[in-house]
């Protein structure tokens, strides 16, 4: 029997500490699911996709979109939204403002997330005045 033990959860002060020379950027997931199949949630993309531009307007809203099923080759309704906030409560209130969850269409869970790893890149051609993320 192995006698070292065996962690299940630190506190979230030891992993700052740990990766005190990191960014710790701390966001929010929101994890979002149909609750009543897709046809209500293609009955409310519109005024969902508009919300998520306010958001996204606003800088309150970090990435989102839907997540393929595993094969990459269908949509069963779930998606993910990254949002910038004050604390976990913020982002549940700003998740409770999203047309699909006030309509019933959706529900959700808030993560709170944070950001020590990663890079963004994005070209910018002067003469076509275009841009792509890399």
């Amino acid at each position: 029997m192995n006698t070292e033990e065996t962690l299940q959860a630190v506190p979230a002060s030891d992993v700052r500490t740990a990766s005190k020379d990191m960014l710790q950027k701390q966001l929010y997931a929101i994890f979002t699911q149909p609750t009543r199949g897709l046809h209500p949630v293609f009955a409310g993309i519109q005024e969902h996709l508009k919300f998520q531009v306010s958001l996204e307007r606003e800088g309150i809203l970090f990435a989102a979109g839907p997540m393929w099923t595993d094969d990459e080759e269908s949509w069963e309704g779930d998606g993910l939204v990254v949002v910038r906030a004050s604390s976990r409560q913020a982002a549940i209130e700003i998740a409770e403002r999203d047309p699909m969850h006030k309509s019933g269409a959706r529900t959700f869970s808030v993560r709170p997330w944070m950001i020590n790893e990663g890079s963004t890149t994005v070209r910018l051609d002067f003469s076509s005045q275009s841009f792509e993320i890399l």
